[in-house]
């Protein structure tokens, strides 16, 4: 199914207020064959991310809209199975609230006018609606979202400064 689908926008269009009702973002709605049925999954996120009772109620809620919806007409014509899930640590920063929901991560970046951005590696110090605020070689940053373009978060196993923890010693046990 590809991005402009007609299918994909009326799901999207059914599903967003179903769970923005719930206190989460719609990130990402996707069909595809499997087997038989399909497989509908949607990507959802909040400001404070999402456990997996959050998962758990927005599976439900958007199984029972789309369970409703069919009653009125299919939203989505034959089987399906339902995928709902958080977006990864592997997930484009596009929106201003991707990149708040990222404060103090490590990113890369292409920052610059369109056609002369430069990748930067850096750490998020704050995201707002006039732009982004890095870290980069110790030196704060501030970009216009106009000059900031599709970052990644880096995975990091500890910060820089953060204590590993240590095995525990026989008297500490």
């Amino acid at each position: 199914m590809t991005a402009r689908s007609p299918q994909r926008h009326q799901l999207e269009t059914l599903l967003r207020p179903v769970v923005t009702a719930q206190g989460y973002d719609l990130e990402e709605v996707s069909v595809a064959a499997a087997g038989r049925r399909s497989l509908i999954r949607i990507t959802v996120d909040g400001e404070d991310g999402i456990d997996l009772d959050g998962i758990a109620t927005v599976s439900r809620v958007v199984s029972d809209a789309l369970d409703a919806a069919e009653q009125d007409g299919p939203a989505f014509a034959g089987p399906y199975v339902l995928e709902v899930s958080s977006p990864g640590v592997d997930r484009p920063l596009t929106e201003p609230r991707h990149w708040r929901r990222a404060l103090g991560r490590l990113v890369s970046v292409p920052i610059g006018p369109a056609g002369q951005q430069v990748s930067r590696l850096g750490r998020i110090l704050a995201a707002d609606s006039d732009g982004l605020e890095l870290s980069v070689d110790d030196q704060q940053q501030r970009h216009p979202w106009a000059e900031v373009g599709t970052g990644r978060v880096q995975v990091e196993f500890s910060r820089p400064g953060e204590q590993l923890p240590t095995e525990p010693t026989d008297e500490e046990v």
